[in-house]
This record gives C-alpha cells, structure tokens and sequence, in this order.
C-alpha cells in the first residue's frame, strides 16, 4: 500500500527525531495520533489541540515563576475555574510529568470516546501511561492533597467541563443547531447540476459512497455542512473589536474578521465576470494535471515563493495569478542565509508538481487535518539540528520542555481562533464550491457572446484551447450528436480514466463541463462545507506568521523546509510523480502560499477564497503571538485583548487604544503590504491616540502598533470608507 504523508511526523527531510523526547511532545503526538483516527473535523481538532495546549501549559506555568496561567483560577467567556494554588512534595519536574500526563490522558478519552479509532487511540495513550509507571485507573481530582496526578485530573474535569458550554455543542457531537442548505444536493454520480436553483450559494453533495479525508466511509447520503457555525465557540486572542454580527435567514451569525463579499454570479459578460473568471481559472489550471503536461518548472526557492502583495480588486487578482500557467507572482530568493549559498535549482514536470500539491497539502487521508498538520511542522522544525531554541530568537536556551510548552500553546491558540473565524465566515457567507459552480455554469451554456449557440447569462465564458462549445464532428457530439451546443473543458479527465490506481493515469484533455470533477479522491470529492474562505489560507498563515515570530526567523532551520517524493509512490488515486522531487520552502509563509495555491489546483477553490482567508491569518497569528506571549511573560495586562481600533469602518479619524504606554508608532499599510501612514504613538492617560487616516483612498488597511524598531503589538484590519 502506499505509504502517504506517513502522519507527517516525518515531515520535509530525513533527520532524526530526538533521543528523549519531552513530556509535552510525547503527549502532543499522542493528540495528534487522535485526529489522525477520528473524523475529519478540522474545527473540532483545532480546538481539542488547544484544550489540551492549555492543559499542558497550566500546568508548566504553575512551577514558573514569571508566567501567569490561562485557565485555573481564571474566568474565561464567563466560565470560572476555582483553584487555590497547589503544592507538592514531588520535584517540579516529577509533578510537572504527572500533572500533564494525567490531564491529556483524561481529555483524550472523553475527546476521541467515539472515535472509529478508539481502540487505537486508547491503547497509545494506554502504553504511554505504563511507559511512565502511572497508574490509568487513579481518578482522585483532590488537587489540595499535593498529589500531582490529582491536579492533572482536576485540570482535565474543569477544561471538560468548560467545553460543554464554551459554544461548540460537544454535547450534541458538534451537530448544526440551526444552519440548513438552500441548494437541493448534487448527485455526484450523475451528470450535470440541474437541480441548483442558486448558484452563489453552497450545495451539499449526495455521494453513494463517502470517505472523508481521515479514511473514515460513510453510507449513502448527503454530506452536511460541518461548523456553520463555529463562530460561536469560546476564541483566544480574538476580541470584540474584531467581531461582527451579521444575520441570514433568521439567524445571527459571528463573524470575526469579516472579508469583503466574495464574487456573485453576474448576467452574462463572460470572461469579465469576477465569479466566471475565478472558476474557469479552477478548470484551467486542471489542464497542468498530467503527464501530457510538457512544461518544466523550477520548484526551488529561486522561483517559488517571496509573495508580499495580496490583491483588492479584480484588475489585481488577474495580475496575481497566472491565469494559464499557474502559482503567483512569488520571484523567489537567491542565497540561503543560514548557508550564505545559492539555492540549487529544481526542475521538475508541472504535471507532477500540480498533481503532488493537491496531494501533499489536502491533508488526508490518515492525516492531522490542517491545525494538526501545521503541528507537525513545528515538531519537525523543534527537531532541527540547526535550531537554537531561543524565544523569538533571543535570550537563553529554553529546555526542551518550555520550548514545546509555549510553542504548543501560541500555535494551538492560533489555529483555534483560525477555525472560529474561517468557519464563521463560511457558515455566514455559505459560498459555493467549485464541483457545483463549475456544472451549474455547463448546464447554462456560454455567457461570452450572444450570437453563438447555447447562451446564457450565467454560462461559461469561452476561451480558446481551453472552455469551447461542442460543433459537429466533435469527438465529444455523442452517438446521435446529442452533445452539441454543449459546453466542454481541456482539463484533468476525471476518475472514469482510472481502473487501477497502481498503474493508471487519468491524464488531461477534453470533457463535457459537466462531467467535471475536482482532483481528489472520487469517494471524498470536496470537503464538506462552504468554500469562502479557505481554511486551509487561514490556517496556514496564521500558523506561518506565529512561527516566524516565535522563532525569530521567518526562514526554516537551515534556511530551507524539505520533504521528499519518491516517483510513483506518492499519489493516491492514480500513479505518479513520474520523478523524485523534494517541495522547498525557505520560509514559513512560503509554505503557507504553497498551501493556498495546492487549493486551487485540487479544484477546492476559486481565488477569491484565498486571499481572504491569508489576510485573516495574518492577523489571528499575529494577535495569538502576542497574547501568548504576554501570557508567558505575566504581562496580561498589556495584551492584545486590550487592543481597540474605532471607529471602523472610518472615514477620518482613527482612535487606537492599547494599554502599554511605551508603543512609539501607529503605522498603516494597504493590502500590497506598502506602509502608507506612520505617525508617532501619542497616548493620552485613558491610553488612547488619533490619527487622521482621511488622505488614504478607500479600501482595506493594516493598522500596526509598533514598539520600538520591530516589535508588533497589534495588527488591525481597518476598513477606510
């Protein structure tokens, strides 16, 4: 069988694991060995990595003497958590190991209870417990007695209980409370999509049989939509500043970092439509999928990665993205700095690379989901020979147990407050997926011109060698010339090419519209909920962003994150690459970037999905960052959650309020990452400055809170109206 992703852990080159591993990092794969044996729920895992984030770090915070807990004795969004100090006559680091290793043992086994792996997640954590010579059984939470084990039990009762109420409806499995489709479900195994009545919305897919992206199958039915609405949940770093409440069919939604809208159909214009655009692009760059594809590309960090500027309008989404070649504008980089040497060039079949992309970074099957993924690669990044532990690249050495303990906290933080707010645009805006957008437009038409065949004002726009109308003769027209008139696309040919996926290649050419199919397994199809904005931009980022800071270097260890693919033994449905091929990354936001566009190739998104959803990132990473840190440093009262920037949107005036006096600049940048304003921090005694933003033209802005020459206190998306 092939062996894909092997969990990551792994991950990027062969370098060994460490010896002796950290309590926390042993208990962290075990969570991690969880996700990969239940359900694919990225927003349930995102939050069970950062209930059991807390735990581990409550516990370490305890026994130091500068950082200040998260959660015992803290009320958190109107939970109490009663805690009267603790002391032991075991040795911190013997009481540090039971208190966390009974905590995640407990959470573990009520998180993954009805797991379709149980079995298997309960005999890890099982063997890990006797590794340790912990009696399992041992259910005392009489923390006051001094027995560590107790504290970890007490800990565990009280995150458990928090997570009945914290908004995510664990105790109804997570089920919708209110959400319902307003699109009748797309068959799958039939052609077409007849029955979608509206075509900006989400659809839900009837599959005869589904797997989802942990190789988990499911009988015959419709998919529902899973976490409309997770904006409900409890966050961590994200505040009412960045809160919106917006209502659709009766119903409130949170909304935390609202985007602009996403692109809605228009009546006919072709090409010109954003929404026909951005989804002919997704069926274009389908045509890279294959070994007929002949172009070679340089996947190395000289040509790939290096991406600052995001796009606002349509002008400029065309202008980031290459519409018939594929990736971004990313101009790469010349030497390795931790090397002081050039990168090596790396050319290599597009059809491999698309193909391997869509693969590497969907994320299952077996796999973390992606908050899960991006713990992998901070485990990998913690392994490298070349890191110095140093938080933010600075000060001592940490051990190995505080360095684990503090990354896992900002990260999972980070990848929570990511899936809040994702999944709460998702559920509000429930914007359509490519599978069902694509098919609606074929059973339409073409919208590019009035006097040829088969028009309407929400059909395909037409584009030479790549979306044409069926004519007679066509080897498509059918055996009574039933198809022409019909819409057809030079893209990836879809699993009825495919008998056995040891051997077969599906290959790229012509095909109705309406047989489209994304690449991804013909059992998964597309992930089961809204598509604007992709999780995967958000996770990524905010995961990118957080590990550039906590490291202090926005470049991998060694200048350079490396996994290896071996030819022919690394797709899953069908064979391929056809050659060796390692994926680079010089840094953390080049991953990310790769991620996003891994997305689009897969046929999972349009990009209008994407840059949202990096934008958003970049600001949860940021944000979580900081309030872990003050966390860390016992400085609460200086964290981002006492950050404010109104009114907003603004037209003029602009006030921010932050609580640490010693802030020097308030700067603003445009959405191409250019600084347009900077002025001097001028805090009044209720901590408030101004600024006159009226010279800036209207659009979306960062505003950054700047601490002499580069620590950022804040970053605040502004809205200039």
């Amino acid at each position: 069988m092939k062996k894909v992703f092997l969990y990551l852990l792994i991950i990027l080159v062969n370098l060994p694991l460490l010896n002796a591993q950290s309590i926390a990092r042993e208990w962290n794969e075990e969570i991690l060995n969880g996700v990969r044996n239940d359900f694919a729920r990225p927003t349930v895992h995102a939050r069970n990595l950062w209930h059991t984030s807390i735990a581990m770090y409550d516990v370490w915070a305890l026994f130091d003497t500068t950082a200040e807990t998260y959660f015992l004795g803290k009320t958190i969004d109107g939970f109490s958590v009663p805690f009267d100090g603790f002391s032991t006559s075991d040795s911190d680091q013997e009481a540090i190991e039971k208190a966390i290793s009974y905590a995640l043992y407990r959470l573990i086994t009520v998180r993954f209870s009805s797991s379709p792996g149980q079995a298997e997640i309960f005999s890890s954590i099982n063997d890990l417990m006797e590794s340790h010579g912990y009696d399992a059984s041992f259910s005392n939470t009489n923390y006051q007695s001094g027995d560590p084990r107790a504290l970890g039990n007490y800990l565990a009762q009280q995150l458990i209980s928090f997570g009945h109420q914290d908004g995510s409806n664990e105790a109804n499995d997570y089920a919708n409370q209110f959400y319902v489709p307003i699109n009748e479900p797309l068959d799958t195994d039939s052609y077409g999509n007849p029955d979608m009545e509206f075509p900006n919305r989400w659809q839900p897919l009837f599959l005869e049989s589904f797997i989802d992206q942990s190789g988990n199958e499911f009988p015959a039915g419709v998919i529902d939509f899973l976490s409309p609405e997770w904006g409900e949940v409890s966050p961590f770093a994200l505040v009412e500043d960045d809160l919106t409440i917006l209502s659709r069919d009766g119903y409130d939604f949170k909304v935390y970092h609202r985007p602009v809208d996403p692109w809605y159909i228009q009546d006919g214009i072709g090409i010109n439509d954003p929404y026909k655009w951005g989804f002919a692009m997704v069926s274009v760059w389908g045509s890279h999928l294959g070994t007929e594809d002949e172009v070679m590309i340089d996947i190395s960090p000289t040509n790939f990665g290096n991406t600052h500027a995001f796009p606002d309008t349509f002008e400029e989404y065309k202008e980031f993205y290459n519409f018939f070649e594929g990736g971004d504008p990313g101009i790469g980089r010349d030497i390795n700095p931790s090397t002081g040497e050039a990168y090596v060039s790396q050319f290599v079949p597009r059809g491999d690379y698309a193909r391997v992309l869509a693969e590497f970074w969907a994320d299952g099957p077996d796999s973390e989901t992606p908050p899960g993924h991006w713990f992998t690669i901070l485990n990998y990044v913690s392994d490298h020979s070349d890191l110095e532990k140093r938080f933010k690249g600075e000060g001592a050495v940490l051990s190995d147990l505080e360095w684990d303990i503090k990354s896992y906290f900002a990260l999972a933080g980070a990848m929570h407050d990511s899936a809040i707010s994702a999944w709460g645009i998702k559920g509000f805006y429930d914007y359509v997926r490519p599978i069902s957008a694509i098919r609606y437009m074929a059973e339409k038409g073409q919208s590019s011109d009035p006097d040829l065949a088969s028009y309407h004002e929400h059909g395909f726009p037409l584009i030479p060698d790549y979306i044409e109308i069926v004519e007679a003769g066509d080897p498509l027209e059918g055996a009574s010339a039933e198809n022409v008139g019909e819409i057809k696309l030079y893209t990836w040919l879809g699993h009825e090419y495919i008998i056995d996926p040891e051997f077969d290649v599906a290959g790229v050419g012509w095909i109705l519209a309406r047989d489209w199919y994304p690449y991804q397994r013909i059992s998964f199809i597309t992930p089961p909920f809204a598509g604007y904005v992709s999780g995967h931009s958000t996770f990524s980022r905010a995961a990118a962003e957080l590990l550039t800071l906590f490291t202090g270097d926005e470049y991998f260890p060694g200048g350079m994150g490396i996994f290896e693919i071996e030819a022919n033994n690394f797709l899953v449905f069908e064979l391929g690459p056809t050659v060796d091929m390692q994926l680079q990354w010089a840094t953390y936001r080049d991953a990310s970037d790769q991620t996003s566009l891994s997305r689009i190739w897969g046929g999972i998104h349009p990009p209008i999905d994407d840059i949202p959803g990096r934008i958003a990132g970049i600001e949860i990473g940021i944000d979580a960052f900081n309030l872990a840190e003050a966390y860390f440093n016992g400085d609460i009262a200086t964290s981002s959650s006492e950050s404010l920037i109104y009114p907003n949107p603004t037209s003029q005036l602009l006030t921010v309020q932050h609580t640490d006096a010693n802030a020097d600049w308030v700067q603003v940048f445009d959405i191409q990452g250019r600084r347009v304003l900077v002025e001097a921090a001028q805090f009044n005694a209720a901590n408030k400055t101004v600024i006159n933003v009226s010279s800036l033209t209207n659009g979306i802005y960062f505003v950054v809170l700047v601490q002499g020459d580069n620590r950022q206190l804040f970053v605040k998306r502004l809205i200039k109206d």
